[in-house]
């Protein structure tokens, strides 16, 4: 089976959701016109990742700006999932988009995943925020740390330095991961040594395609960080969506410059020929001697327990 996917490099409208979903759903319908069949947006990027929780004082601007993400950061669902899932279907075309998450008072960075049947089959949230990102978003945990049924296979999907983790990743594996979505946020060229590293060793690990998708920093984007503060080592640019297949080959990418879709057509045979000589989640592993557990519960803060009930 051969799947024509490609990874969607972009620049958000900052902080402006609505201007975003706009430029997002224009992406979906350019990839119908090249027969694209997935696509894979970069983290967070609906509406922006939060540039500023690295730049500035936490103390002086972390709150105006958390506040203007927290405005722009959608519920799922909602009236934007309902466009994307609108698009999705109208086009024929599944995704995964990186948004910023809005649950009562607590952010979460997530990523939609949507059928070209235009159902919403997952809104998975990143387990542990990264560093400085604990000051804007809160944690997932297990209930979606999983795989999904698609068209044309079986999709997973991590966030950024979620793939550093070997836990995570096998969790993902080991539920017969075909095709894998990795978004990460962009505009950081020092760490491009770190997605190259991660995403090639994540499609050896698993016998997987990985599809990976970031933003691009704009210097409207940092006019606006800058505000009177230093917005540090950022750069314009920043660029390093890719695709790579099973034996961790680059098959388009990694692009560091322009906007646009970095594609290619994944050949599934692949995973075959991959998991003949090495297949971690079957004739490779040994249970016997190391196993992982994941829990899977929805972990919730307030559980009310009916006294009266007999």
């Amino acid at each position: 089976m051969i799947v024509k996917a490609a990874a969607v490099q972009m620049s958000p409208q900052f902080l402006d959701t609505q201007g975003t979903l706009m430029k997002i759903l224009l992406y979906i319908e350019e990839a119908a016109d090249q027969g694209l069949e997935l696509l894979v947006f970069p983290e967070t990027i609906l509406p922006g990742y939060p540039y500023w929780s690295m730049t500035h004082d936490p103390m002086s601007h972390l709150s105006r700006f958390n506040k203007r993400l927290h405005a722009e950061s959608i519920v799922v669902p909602g009236p934007e999932t309902d466009k994307l899932c609108a698009a999705a279907k109208k086009h024929h075309c599944n995704i995964v988009v990186g948004i910023n998450e809005k649950e009562g008072g607590t952010l979460y960075n997530s990523q939609l995943i949507i059928t070209d049947e235009g159902i919403l089959l997952g809104c998975r949230r990143k387990l542990v925020p990264t560093s400085q990102e604990r000051m804007v978003w809160g944690r997932g945990d297990g209930s979606d740390l999983k795989v999904y049924e698609t068209s044309f296979g079986v999709l997973g999907a991590l966030i950024c330095y979620e793939h550093s983790s070997p836990l995570f990743r096998y969790s993902i594996q080991a539920q017969g991961e075909q095709i894998h979505a990795a978004n990460w946020p962009g505009g950081l060229p020092f760490i491009d040594h770190i997605m190259d590293a991660a995403i090639r060793h994540y499609a050896f690990e698993s016998g997987t395609f990985v599809i990976s998708a970031t933003s691009i920093l704009t210097q409207d984007i940092l006019d606006e960080l800058s505000d009177g503060s230093g917005t540090g080592k950022l750069q314009p640019g920043g660029g390093y969506s890719a695709i790579v297949n099973p034996a961790g080959k680059y098959l388009a990418g990694p692009e560091k410059d322009r906007e646009g879709l970095v594609s290619a057509e994944l050949d599934l045979e692949e995973i075959v020929n991959a998991k003949i000589m090495v297949d971690g989640q079957g004739h490779y592993a040994r249970p016997d001697v190391v196993q992982l557990r994941l829990n899977s519960s929805k972990q919730q803060p307030l559980i009310i327990e009916d006294k009266q009930a007999p």
